[in-house]
């Protein structure tokens, strides 16, 4: 039976390194410093949102709909991810407020959100 692998050390938290493999037919051990992949490092559930993200491709509105959250809680689970895979996070919010009201009129977004990205 195989398990998923762990990528951080159940200790101190830093990331694992892989370090051996071996073939499940043949048996051939190799033995050296591997590296894993970004998403790798990812939790379950940055994990889970970026497959989400993906399967919308890209579109946050329905990324929102799929979910049920709001357009702010997307955001901040994306930023959260891009954060997560080593990339900088620009804070500002790249809404504008047309957008905002735009997204109020068509009723995607509550007045409560909308004030809330106006405030970003």
């Amino acid at each position: 039976m195989a398990y998923k692998i762990i990528t951080k050390c159940p200790v101190c938290g830093s990331n694992l390194k892989i370090t051996r493999l071996r073939c499940s037919k043949c048996s051939t051990v190799i033995e050296n410093e591997f590296e894993l992949s970004k998403f790798a490092y990812l939790s379950k559930e940055q994990l889970e949102f970026t497959e989400v993200f993906m399967r919308c491709r890209g579109s946050i509105k329905d990324v929102e709909k799929e979910l049920g959250i709001s357009y702010p809680t997307v955001r901040a689970k994306l930023d959260e991810v891009v954060a997560s895979l080593g990339y900088k996070v620009d804070k500002k919010s790249t809404i504008s407020s047309s957008e905002v009201i735009d997204k109020l009129e068509k009723g995607d977004i509550s007045a409560e959100e909308a004030l809330n990205l106006l405030k970003e």
